[in-house]
């Protein structure tokens, strides 16, 4: 039996070993009532971008579970301590301080303001200033002025920064943001996330468990049969790697004699006879069927220019140096700066990074897109709250000003692609709760990405780790 069979480590995977794991995190409650006190308790979860809280007073909401978090910025400055998380709960009788509607009662994605200078309960009066200590409570005597500032102070949660993002982590003995982030952070820290900002963001509410939804981003081995018609511009051959919590794909070759340092990335040469047209066709068919996104204007348009500045005959190599090279320019003339990134870094940042426990980011030199996090509903583990997101590089001032949008589930929405996706995260989850499927059999060389949410997930959960499938 397959639950006798030797767990799978971090060596079987980056030895490939075949794997398989239980359906039970998909769609079990138990699992998901588990989730609730062993998981999202005890991770890093990325919360907001810190240009969301640009002033002192600004704060926020960050609902995961059962879980609600008020996020502020508490002074000026750009490290950790301008700002401060609490539960959003009063220590009196348990209220939450700022009011958050279920979602599966048609609640909100959250709830934001500025200006605030403390927190009043709505039910008693207790009063909290932003440093979370309680300053008004009516009747102390009745206590026999007993109560303690440790007794009537809100509850502190763990915040960190990195690459622009808020995270928040609400146990108290977990490890710093910089050690969770580990290589994966190293790596993409070259990349400067912090001086991206929004291009857009949207979320849905979907019906598939929140981890369907989240595999459906960590591989593009499914591009071949999904999305087929982007087979007509490029090779979508994977491989994936496990760096520990974290994990990344990253563009593969069958064939050694056609591996090229830039291949495994964003940027790559299109297949075809002519480099120069067919690297531009597999940029442009990427950005205008992803919502604009996994490219830049910039890029694309110095792309479209290669059969023009380029003699005939030029090689994927040349392409490739002459594309960049004259994108960058572009780029300098209207102010966006490129980070300087060592080529053994850009070779082995990979494709897209999957964040565990509930994101997945495809970056570029300029760019972080299309992105995406994921958080179950309410108390139903077959339906998630899906959202996706796009960072771009602006010059000073220029960053358009963006809000999370609910967005109906339709192609002008959410674009052709994601749309083929969404077809799919429905069904894959509700097949899985056929009694004739026998258990997952991921990749162990294009899927590894989703082998390793799992090894990851059983750490905290209990149960569930992927095994050897043989």
């Amino acid at each position: 039996m397959t639950s006798n069979r030797p767990i799978l480590t971090a060596e079987d995977m980056d030895r490939e070993v075949l794997a398989t794991y239980p359906t039970e995190a998909f769609n079990s409650r138990e699992y998901l009532a588990a989730e609730k006190t062993l998981l999202w308790p005890k991770v890093w979860q990325m919360v907001e971008r810190m240009e969301d809280l640009p002033d002192v007073g600004d704060w926020l909401t960050y609902n995961v579970a059962d879980e609600s978090i008020i996020v502020m910025r508490v002074a000026e400055g750009e490290g950790a301590e301008a700002f401060r998380a609490f539960h959003n709960v009063c220590p009196h009788r348990g209220r939450q301080l700022i009011s958050v509607p279920a979602m599966d009662s048609g609640g909100v994605h959250d709830v934001r303001g500025k200006g605030r200078s403390s927190f009043v309960c709505g039910f008693h009066g207790w009063t909290y200033d932003t440093e979370g200590r309680n300053t008004y409570l009516l009747d102390p005597q009745n206590w026999q002025n007993k109560l303690t500032a440790e007794m009537t102070c809100l509850s502190t949660v763990k915040l960190g920064l990195w690459g622009g993002f808020i995270y928040i982590n609400m146990d108290p003995d977990s490890v710093s943001l910089k050690e969770w982030m580990g290589r994966c952070g190293e790596i993409l820290e070259h990349f400067e996330f912090d001086k991206m900002r929004y291009k857009w963001r949207q979320w849905a509410i979907y019906p598939c468990n929140w981890k369907v939804a989240i595999e459906a981003f960590l591989e593009p081995y499914h591009i071949s049969g999904t999305h087929t018609q982007l087979l007509a511009f490029g090779d979508y051959y994977a491989a994936s790697q496990q760096y520990g919590w974290h994990s990344v794909s990253k563009y593969d070759t069958r064939d050694d004699q056609f591996k090229m340092a830039q291949a495994s990335g964003t940027v790559r040469a299109g297949k075809g006879g002519d480099p120069r047209v067919s690297t531009y066709e597999l940029i442009r068919e990427n950005w205008e069927t992803v919502m604009n996104t996994a490219s830049t204007e910039t890029l694309v348009n110095a792309a479209s220019r290669m059969v023009d500045e380029l003699p005939e005959g030029s090689t994927p190599a040349e392409c490739i140096a002459h594309w960049l090279k004259s994108a960058k320019a572009d780029d300098v003339a209207r102010g966006v700066i490129w980070p300087e990134i060592p080529p053994e870094i850009q070779a082995e940042s990979g494709l897209a990074w999957g964040i565990f426990p509930n994101q997945n980011i495809l970056h570029g030199v300029t760019f972080a897109s299309p992105a995406y996090r994921v958080r179950p509903y309410g108390d139903d583990p077959n339906q998630c709250i899906f959202e996706a997101y796009a960072l771009e590089r602006y010059p000073e001032g220029e960053a358009p000003v963006t809000h999370w949008v609910e967005a109906e589930k339709t192609e002008e929405n959410w674009g052709p692609v994601l749309m083929q996706d969404f077809a799919n995260m429905e069904f894959v989850h509700k097949g899985m709760k056929s009694s004739g499927f026998r258990g997952p059999l991921p990749n162990p060389h294009q899927e590894q990405k989703v082998i390793n949410l799992h090894r990851n997930l059983a750490k905290f959960v209990g149960r569930g780790q992927p095994r050897h499938l043989l």
